[in-house]
Protein backbone atom coordinates (compact mmCIF):
# COMPACT_ATOMS: atom_id res chain seq x y z
CA UNK A 1 0.00 0.00 0.00
CA UNK A 2 1.85 3.24 -1.09
CA UNK A 3 1.52 6.51 1.17
CA UNK A 4 -0.85 8.80 -0.27
CA UNK A 5 0.12 12.92 1.69
CA UNK A 6 -2.19 14.34 -0.93
CA UNK A 7 -5.19 13.63 -2.88
CA UNK A 8 -8.05 16.14 -4.24
CA UNK A 9 -10.56 15.56 -7.12
CA UNK A 10 -7.67 15.86 -9.84
CA UNK A 11 -4.62 14.96 -8.14
CA UNK A 12 -2.88 12.77 -5.30
CA UNK A 13 0.85 12.58 -4.23
CA UNK A 14 2.62 9.93 -2.67
CA UNK A 15 5.81 9.42 -0.77
CA UNK A 16 7.47 7.07 -2.77
CA UNK A 17 9.77 4.44 -1.25
CA UNK A 18 13.42 3.60 -1.94
CA UNK A 19 13.90 1.50 -5.00
CA UNK A 20 10.75 1.59 -6.31
CA UNK A 21 10.01 2.96 -10.37
CA UNK A 22 7.70 5.72 -11.25
CA UNK A 23 7.01 3.44 -14.50
CA UNK A 24 8.43 0.61 -16.50
CA UNK A 25 11.45 0.94 -18.41
CA UNK A 26 13.60 -1.04 -20.52
CA UNK A 27 16.40 -0.22 -18.28
CA UNK A 28 14.79 -2.61 -15.42
CA UNK A 29 12.66 -4.94 -17.40
CA UNK A 30 12.82 -7.37 -14.53
CA UNK A 31 10.92 -5.48 -12.27
CA UNK A 32 7.22 -6.38 -11.46
CA UNK A 33 5.82 -3.46 -9.27
CA UNK A 34 6.20 0.43 -10.62
CA UNK A 35 4.24 3.32 -8.73
CA UNK A 36 2.33 4.16 -11.70
CA UNK A 37 0.79 0.78 -11.31
CA UNK A 38 0.48 0.53 -7.94
CA UNK A 39 -1.33 3.71 -7.29
CA UNK A 40 -3.89 2.68 -10.19
CA UNK A 41 -4.89 -0.49 -8.43
CA UNK A 42 -4.85 1.18 -5.00
CA UNK A 43 -7.59 3.97 -6.13
CA UNK A 44 -9.10 1.95 -8.96
CA UNK A 45 -8.49 4.13 -11.71
CA UNK A 46 -5.73 5.64 -14.28
CA UNK A 47 -3.34 8.00 -12.97
CA UNK A 48 -0.63 9.69 -15.06
CA UNK A 49 2.75 10.32 -13.48
CA UNK A 50 3.81 14.59 -14.24
CA UNK A 51 7.49 14.30 -13.37
CA UNK A 52 9.79 11.32 -12.37
CA UNK A 53 12.17 10.25 -9.39
CA UNK A 54 14.94 7.98 -9.84
CA UNK A 55 14.50 4.64 -8.63
CA UNK A 56 16.68 5.06 -5.52
CA UNK A 57 15.24 8.68 -4.25
CA UNK A 58 12.31 8.57 -1.67
CA UNK A 59 9.54 11.25 -1.60
CA UNK A 60 7.12 13.13 -2.90
CA UNK A 61 6.06 11.77 -6.40
CA UNK A 62 3.19 13.36 -7.87
CA UNK A 63 0.12 12.30 -10.65
CA UNK A 64 -2.62 13.71 -12.09
CA UNK A 65 -6.11 11.85 -12.29
CA UNK A 66 -6.93 12.81 -16.00
CA UNK A 67 -4.55 13.37 -19.01
CA UNK A 68 -6.03 17.03 -18.50
CA UNK A 69 -5.31 18.00 -15.31
CA UNK A 70 -1.51 16.05 -16.28
CA UNK A 71 -0.78 19.04 -18.86
CA UNK A 72 -0.73 22.17 -17.37
CA UNK A 73 1.34 20.51 -14.56
CA UNK A 74 3.92 19.36 -17.10
CA UNK A 75 3.99 22.67 -18.15
CA UNK A 76 4.78 23.89 -14.94
CA UNK A 77 7.58 21.61 -14.01
CA UNK A 78 9.08 22.49 -17.53
CA UNK A 79 9.44 25.95 -17.13
CA UNK A 80 10.63 25.68 -13.84
CA UNK A 81 7.38 27.33 -12.04
CA UNK A 82 7.78 24.65 -9.00
CA UNK A 83 9.18 24.37 -6.08
CA UNK A 84 12.05 21.38 -5.37
CA UNK A 85 13.72 20.68 -1.75
CA UNK A 86 15.26 17.29 -0.89
CA UNK A 87 17.86 16.24 1.39
CA UNK A 88 21.13 14.01 0.90
CA UNK A 89 23.78 12.64 3.54
CA UNK A 90 27.04 13.18 1.55
CA UNK A 91 30.45 12.09 1.71
CA UNK A 92 33.03 14.73 3.52
CA UNK A 93 32.18 18.03 5.25
CA UNK A 94 30.84 20.25 2.45
CA UNK A 95 31.07 24.00 2.26
CA UNK A 96 28.50 25.65 4.43
CA UNK A 97 26.68 26.62 1.47
CA UNK A 98 27.73 26.86 -2.79
CA UNK A 99 26.00 26.77 -6.30
CA UNK A 100 27.11 23.78 -8.43
CA UNK A 101 26.97 25.21 -12.31
CA UNK A 102 28.23 22.25 -14.33
CA UNK A 103 26.41 21.10 -17.29
CA UNK A 104 25.12 17.67 -17.62
CA UNK A 105 26.27 15.10 -19.80
CA UNK A 106 23.58 12.77 -21.43
CA UNK A 107 24.20 9.16 -20.40
CA UNK A 108 25.98 6.37 -23.72
CA UNK A 109 22.07 6.01 -24.60
CA UNK A 110 22.16 9.70 -25.65
CA UNK A 111 25.54 10.21 -26.30
CA UNK A 112 24.53 12.23 -29.47
CA UNK A 113 22.91 14.97 -27.60
CA UNK A 114 24.58 17.54 -26.37
CA UNK A 115 25.65 18.59 -22.46
CA UNK A 116 22.41 20.22 -21.31
CA UNK A 117 22.78 23.14 -18.46
CA UNK A 118 22.29 22.68 -14.84
CA UNK A 119 22.26 24.62 -11.05
CA UNK A 120 22.30 22.55 -7.98
CA UNK A 121 22.02 25.00 -4.78
CA UNK A 122 22.28 23.54 -1.86
CA UNK A 123 23.61 24.16 2.37
CA UNK A 124 24.90 22.19 5.03
CA UNK A 125 22.64 21.52 7.66
CA UNK A 126 24.23 19.35 10.20
CA UNK A 127 27.80 17.08 9.79
CA UNK A 128 29.53 14.10 11.56
CA UNK A 129 32.69 12.43 12.24
CA UNK A 130 32.14 8.70 12.49
CA UNK A 131 35.08 6.74 13.97
CA UNK A 132 35.05 4.16 11.47
CA UNK A 133 38.11 3.97 9.07
CA UNK A 134 36.86 4.14 5.47
CA UNK A 135 40.04 4.01 2.88
CA UNK A 136 43.46 5.59 3.74
CA UNK A 137 41.46 7.45 6.40
CA UNK A 138 41.09 6.18 10.21
CA UNK A 139 38.03 8.50 10.46
CA UNK A 140 34.81 9.19 7.70
CA UNK A 141 32.88 12.86 7.66
CA UNK A 142 29.42 13.21 6.25
CA UNK A 143 27.20 16.16 5.94
CA UNK A 144 23.32 16.60 6.18
CA UNK A 145 22.73 18.55 3.33
CA UNK A 146 19.23 20.53 1.97
CA UNK A 147 19.45 20.69 -1.56
CA UNK A 148 17.26 22.75 -4.42
CA UNK A 149 18.17 22.37 -7.62
CA UNK A 150 16.86 25.14 -10.63
CA UNK A 151 17.20 22.85 -13.47
CA UNK A 152 15.86 19.41 -13.16
CA UNK A 153 17.73 17.23 -15.17
CA UNK A 154 18.03 13.60 -15.07
CA UNK A 155 20.30 12.33 -12.56
CA UNK A 156 20.95 15.66 -11.75
CA UNK A 157 21.43 16.07 -8.11
CA UNK A 158 23.42 13.04 -7.86
CA UNK A 159 25.88 13.85 -11.14
CA UNK A 160 26.17 17.13 -9.67
CA UNK A 161 27.76 15.99 -5.89
CA UNK A 162 29.90 13.30 -7.45
CA UNK A 163 31.02 16.57 -9.66
CA UNK A 164 32.32 18.02 -6.57
CA UNK A 165 33.45 14.62 -4.98
CA UNK A 166 30.88 14.63 -2.21
CA UNK A 167 29.21 11.66 -3.47
CA UNK A 168 25.92 10.48 -2.24
CA UNK A 169 26.11 7.94 0.25
CA UNK A 170 24.52 4.43 -1.22
CA UNK A 171 24.67 6.39 -4.60
CA UNK A 172 25.92 2.71 -6.68
CA UNK A 173 26.36 4.44 -9.97
CA UNK A 174 27.94 8.11 -9.18
CA UNK A 175 28.89 7.33 -5.55
CA UNK A 176 31.96 6.19 -3.75
CA UNK A 177 32.09 2.68 -3.61
CA UNK A 178 33.87 2.50 -0.39
CA UNK A 179 31.61 4.50 1.53
CA UNK A 180 28.72 2.94 0.10
CA UNK A 181 29.89 -0.80 1.51
CA UNK A 182 30.89 1.14 4.86
CA UNK A 183 26.79 2.20 5.28
CA UNK A 184 26.09 -1.56 4.54
CA UNK A 185 28.29 -2.95 6.66
CA UNK A 186 28.67 -0.99 9.98
CA UNK A 187 25.23 0.78 9.82
CA UNK A 188 22.78 -1.91 7.72
CA UNK A 189 22.17 1.40 5.59
CA UNK A 190 21.91 -0.23 1.52
CA UNK A 191 19.46 2.14 0.48
CA UNK A 192 20.79 5.81 -1.27
CA UNK A 193 20.69 8.47 0.99
CA UNK A 194 18.31 10.86 -1.19
CA UNK A 195 15.32 12.44 -0.06
CA UNK A 196 12.65 14.74 -2.23
CA UNK A 197 11.40 16.02 0.54
CA UNK A 198 9.04 19.25 -0.18
CA UNK A 199 7.66 19.54 -3.66
CA UNK A 200 5.28 23.68 -4.04
CA UNK A 201 3.31 24.37 -7.24
CA UNK A 202 0.61 26.26 -8.26
CA UNK A 203 -3.03 24.26 -8.38
CA UNK A 204 -4.38 24.57 -12.04
CA UNK A 205 -7.57 24.38 -11.19
CA UNK A 206 -7.53 26.70 -7.88
CA UNK A 207 -4.66 29.09 -8.35
CA UNK A 208 -3.51 28.12 -5.14
CA UNK A 209 -0.33 27.05 -3.73
CA UNK A 210 0.31 23.54 -2.87
CA UNK A 211 2.87 22.94 -0.82
CA UNK A 212 3.24 18.64 -0.10
CA UNK A 213 5.97 17.65 2.31
CA UNK A 214 6.84 13.65 2.46
CA UNK A 215 8.90 12.30 5.89
CA UNK A 216 12.54 10.84 5.34
CA UNK A 217 12.26 7.40 4.37
CA UNK A 218 12.97 4.85 7.63
CA UNK A 219 16.37 3.95 6.62
CA UNK A 220 17.12 7.56 5.99
CA UNK A 221 15.25 8.82 9.40
CA UNK A 222 17.13 6.08 10.92
CA UNK A 223 20.64 7.57 9.93
CA UNK A 224 19.55 11.11 11.28
CA UNK A 225 18.47 10.00 14.64
CA UNK A 226 21.62 8.11 14.82
CA UNK A 227 24.02 10.21 13.64
CA UNK A 228 21.50 13.21 16.63
CA UNK A 229 20.53 15.27 13.43
CA UNK A 230 16.88 16.08 14.54
CA UNK A 231 17.53 19.63 15.96
CA UNK A 232 19.04 20.48 12.65
CA UNK A 233 16.77 18.79 10.57
CA UNK A 234 13.74 20.53 13.50
CA UNK A 235 14.99 23.94 12.29
CA UNK A 236 14.86 23.61 8.92
CA UNK A 237 11.13 21.93 9.10
CA UNK A 238 12.06 18.32 7.45
CA UNK A 239 9.63 16.10 8.52
CA UNK A 240 10.73 12.83 9.99
CA UNK A 241 8.04 10.15 10.40
CA UNK A 242 6.29 10.52 13.70
CA UNK A 243 7.31 7.41 15.45
CA UNK A 244 10.93 6.98 14.29
CA UNK A 245 13.46 6.17 16.87
CA UNK A 246 16.32 4.53 17.36
CA UNK A 247 15.97 0.37 17.75
CA UNK A 248 16.03 -0.46 21.51
CA UNK A 249 19.04 -1.26 22.64
CA UNK A 250 20.97 0.39 19.81
CA UNK A 251 23.52 2.79 20.67
CA UNK A 252 23.97 6.33 19.16
CA UNK A 253 27.14 6.77 17.00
Amino acid sequence: MLDIIFEDEHYVAINKPHGLLVHRTRIAEEKKEFALQMLRDQLGHKVYAVHRLDRGTSGVLLFAKSSEAAAPLVKQFENRETGKMYYAIVRGYTPEAATIDNPIRPDKDHQHKEAQDAVTHYKRIATIELPIPVGRYSTARYSLVQVTPETGRMHQIRKHFAHIRHYIVGDKKHGDWRHNKMFLEELNSSCMNLHASVLTFTHPFTSEPVYLNAPFSPNMARLCCMFNWEEALMENKAALPPTIATTPGEARV
